[in-house]
């Protein structure tokens, strides 16, 4: 008997929007294809910039000051560089193979634009931005900020000793990531030269999906393109990967919270109440202050 994950669904991008006038984006989840709002629990939603030239600016492009409650907003560059900055004093640049981790938890105000330099010169541009759930115990957490640069993750080099799983959380075969987490999971960048492949194992409960961003894979014997997401059953706990080309790919596993949701806009609660609460402490200014 197989203890493969058996793919669910690969999901072709989804059309395009733009967030602000910074952030051209896919949003494979909540609500593309039958990823409902728990199916990646977890992972609460999944916006994706795919590769993007920008032209040189003198005005940075991005989005302006905003509220987030009730979860972490979770940034991955791949190309381009991204200034942010919270009303709890925290700020950052990051750029390729950086993360930012932002836990919102009891509320914050963010703000997050194109890096001054970056913006100056344009170029390529590749992000993923996820927003993290955070169980009901957690929602009032004091707000926090993990830069995790490159160098900081942990590096797990396969067989071939090009290829490797770039760690930002959880741990693959002992390599652990930085990534400090409220929930079980794990967020890795596999980075395999064309030919290479490895085998990775999570619990059959954990909700898992690909996100291919470069080049083209095998995910159990089928074909994923760049740009597509791979979601995977609760059948099985195996999961292999070939890549076709040189490719790097997003592996997302979390255990789920299995708790009611409810989401308006920038705030991620357990009930209706809890989200008129956190518009009415926004309103009264309880997220702090923070110029756009």
């Amino acid at each position: 008997m197989s203890n493969k994950k058996s793919i669910e669904y690969i999901i072709a991008p989804p059309p395009p929007h733009v967030v602000g006038d910074g952030f051209r984006v896919h949003s494979f989840f909540p609500g593309a294809k039958l990823i409902d709002k728990k199916r990646m629990s977890p992972f609460f939603l999944m916006d994706y910039g795919a590769k993007i030239e920008f032209a040189p600016s003198d005005e940075p492009r991005g989005v302006g000051v905003h509220p987030h409650a009730g979860f972490e907003t979770v940034t991955i560059a791949y190309h381009g560089k991204i200034a942010h900055h919270d009303s709890a004093g925290n700020s950052g640049i990051i750029g390729e193979g950086d993360v930012q981790w932002m836990t919102a938890g009891a509320g914050l105000l963010h703000k997050e634009y194109h890096e001054k330099e970056f913006s100056k010169t344009g170029g390529p541009f590749q992000m993923v931005q996820l927003w993290v759930n955070l169980p009901s115990q957690y929602k009032k957490t004091k707000p926090k900020y993990q830069e995790i640069t490159n160098s900081m993750m942990g590096r797990h080099y396969l067989n071939d000793e090009e290829s490797f799983i770039e760690v930002i959380a959880g741990e693959y075969n002992g390599t652990k990531g930085p990534a400090s987490t409220f929930t079980p999971m794990h967020v890795y960048n596999t980075k395999l030269r064309k030919g290479a492949s490895t085998i990775l194992n999570f619990p059959a409960h954990y909700n898992t999906g690909m996100l291919i961003v470069e080049g083209n894979a095998m995910i159990n014997d089928q074909a994923a393109l760049k740009d597509h997401f791979v979601l995977l059953k609760n059948d099985g706990e195996e999961i292999t990967i070939e890549a076709t080309e040189d490719a790097v790919i997003l592996v997302l596993s979390g255990e789920p919270i299995n708790e009611p949701i409810a989401a308006y806009g920038p705030f991620l609660m357990n009930t209706w109440p809890e989200v008129e609460q956190a518009i009415q402490d926004v309103n009264m200014g309880k997220f702090g202050v923070l110029e756009d």
